[in-house]
């Protein structure tokens, strides 16, 4: 019931409720524990309710950018929210380099940490053989969920030191996750080609099309 998939996007709940299931243990125990690593000192310093945004809006963000770019694939995890945490943590040394301390070498290393998983995940996207049963790794929802951790981090971060040109840049931010929000929303409501192909397939033939976002 909750596993996004391109013939059911009409049950919009699919868009969101991906989150709850996962591959397997590893890769529930994974995303839970860059959960702990990387959202627990954010929630610390900007509260929960502005984390729990970050996050819903990286999982959203996920299963939209999945529809317009990979639009066969079916999908399940969490990832999506897990890189918006992870480029929270961009946004939140944009706003706050003055006030926090080893700003730099955390951006280092969570940005090896990214470009090492989204390598693989494109790897594993289009060299893995599905017959080989080894699950898609879902790279356009690790990269669309990020983009979301950046722009709505811009916008609800605590600011410690407001500039003038941060004001600015949430208006940036705010463009820029709206307009892509609306163009996957818009595209899904105008494509049907895609959908009323998939209904016509059937369930074995469906399976054969299943990449689950495995977030390593």
């Amino acid at each position: 019931m909750f596993i996004y998939r391109p013939d059911k996007r009409q049950e919009v709940w699919r868009f969101l409720f991906y989150m709850v299931l996962h591959a397997g243990w590893f890769h529930l125990g994974f995303n839970l524990i860059i959960q702990l690593l990387v959202g627990l000192p954010l929630e610390m310093v900007h509260g929960s309710a502005r984390i729990g945004c970050v996050y819903l809006a990286g999982v959203l963000a996920g299963s939209l950018g999945t529809s317009v770019f990979d639009p066969e694939v079916y999908l399940v995890g969490a990832s999506g929210g897990v890189y918006a945490l992870l480029a929270a943590h961009l946004a939140n040394v944009m706003l706050n380099y003055r006030n926090m301390q080893y700003g730099i070498l955390r951006l280092l290393a969570i940005f090896l940490f990214a470009s090492c998983d989204v390598g693989f995940a494109i790897y594993s996207r289009y060299s893995v053989e599905p017959a080989s049963g080894a699950p898609s790794v879902s790279y356009v929802a690790h990269l669309t969920g990020a983009l979301a951790g950046l722009t709505i981090g811009l916008l609800v971060l605590k600011n410690f030191e407001q500039k003038l040109h941060e004001q600015l840049l949430w208006w940036v931010a705010l463009g820029v996750y709206a307009a892509c929000t609306i163009f996957a929303i818009v595209f899904n409501l105008l494509n049907t080609v895609t959908v009323q192909r998939l209904e016509e397939e059937s369930e074995e033939v469906f399976k054969q099309h299943l990449f689950t976002n495995f977030g390593f």
